[in-house]
């Protein structure tokens, strides 16, 4: 999660009185199952303009957070006859979950430095395809791993969508906080009928500000607003209106460009200080989003790490942690699901949540417990980042 110190508290603050003086009394009351329509009108411009996102706002659906929103799209598909769903590899228990909830048989897809290996849904030739219904990515930096997929295989995925009718959930959940260039755009873009595009406003405000939104093709529509009428429980008009307000203000794009700097900053710190004090240590992935995979030296227990960091304070999970297991196998191999390949030791750090003052302290402080785990013993930084005296309180520096 982002540091939340540092929400706009006065912009947001301007917006809601702005958007509460210029709203009719009829959009504060029940409104629109997809959400209020300023809001997805400013969506729709601005997912155009930052991420290529291919949309109108009439096929725009405002939810409570991605949660809400794959547990809509989910819903309609096995509505729709629906029975299996690919994951990666690595990622988040509770979307496998929402997914399994709904009805769906959850596979899951091997990752590697390219992303998801989308060739493990053609077995063999096309028109052999595996029975797979839908598919759950975070192309423009897999998390928790870091890596992209590739171009070659967004060409393949969006082929094989299109060829056998299958939806692509695209989670976008911070696609726009790359670092060293500019953001990859949307898959959505490749083929706006078959990828439901998702976005919320968790990592570039904060997720109290409770508001996700999906980019939906019009054959799944009328299904996922059924499924939001059936459940109930749509965004308040309020918060949704300041948010409409606070994009049409350019207020999002500054918070976008302050949380990149900041961001930024954070991971290049926390990378000189792995080359410095970590022998055998490195970051893995884009230098993009609020987290990082710290690859260990060979032999340490990155379980052990975890505890250990725990003791002091220090919030991490291991990369072990996101993993589900089997996998399916790669086209032309035994169709029995393999069990995940080996890989080096590694943690998820976390380096969006401390408050600034805290991160310095909040890197030393992990630094110093792998030091003995790995067989090396942390050098004094002359900026002092090892040897810090700990920090009272609990300081995240795990999974954002």
């Amino acid at each position: 999660m982002p540091d939340p110190s540092s929400f706009p508290r006065g912009p947001w603050l301007a917006a809601a009185r702005r958007a509460l003086a210029d709203a009719p009394d009829a959009a504060l009351g029940y409104g629109d199952p997809r959400g209020a329509e300023p809001l997805r009108a400013a969506l729709a411009a601005y997912l155009g303009r930052a991420r290529g996102v291919r949309t109108d706002p009439d096929r725009v659906v405002v939810t409570h957070g991605f949660a809400d929103l794959l547990s809509l799209v989910a819903r309609a598909l096995v509505a729709g006859g629906a029975r299996r769903a690919a994951v990666e590899q690595y990622g988040h228990a509770a979307h496998r979950a929402i997914l399994a909830a709904a009805g769906l048989e959850v596979v899951a897809l091997p990752v590697d430095d390219a992303g998801a290996d989308v060739s493990v849904l053609v077995d063999g030739a096309p028109g052999r395809e595996r029975p797979v219904d839908v598919v759950l990515l975070t192309p423009a930096h897999q998390f928790p791993t870091g890596v992209p997929l590739s171009p070659a295989r967004r060409g393949a995925l969006v082929a094989w969508a299109a060829r056998t009718g299958a939806t692509v959930v695209e989670d976008d959940y911070d696609g726009e906080l790359r670092y060293d260039r500019r953001a990859v755009g949307a898959l959505q873009a490749l083929a706006p009928d078959h990828v439901v595009y998702a976005g919320t406003a968790s990592k570039a405000l904060a997720p109290g500000v409770g508001l996700a939104w999906g980019a939906v093709p019009a054959r799944l529509l009328d299904d996922v607003v059924a499924q939001r009428r059936a459940l109930g429980g749509s965004p308040d008009a309020i918060g949704q209106l300041t948010l409409a307000r606070f994009l049409a203000d350019h207020e999002y794009d500054r918070a976008v460009r302050r949380a990149r700097a900041r961001y930024r900053a954070r991971r290049e710190r926390l990378a000189a200080l792995v080359a410095e004090h970590l022998p055998g240590g490195r970051l893995l992935g884009l230098s993009a989003g609020l987290q990082a995979v710290l690859e260990l030296p060979p032999g340490t227990d990155e379980d052990a790490v975890v505890d250990r960091a725990a003791r002091s304070g220090v919030e991490l999970l291991a990369l072990g942690a996101y993993a589900v297991d089997p996998v399916l196998p790669a086209a032309g191999a035994p169709t029995d699901a393999a069990p995940l390949p080996a890989r080096a030791p590694a943690v998820v750090v976390g380096y969006g949540a401390p408050r600034d003052h805290q991160v310095e302290q909040a890197f030393a402080t992990l630094l110093r417990e792998i030091g003995p785990l790995s067989g090396t013993s942390p050098r004094r930084s002359s900026r002092g980042a090892t040897g810090a005296p700990r920090a009272r309180g609990r300081r995240t520096a795990g999974s954002s």
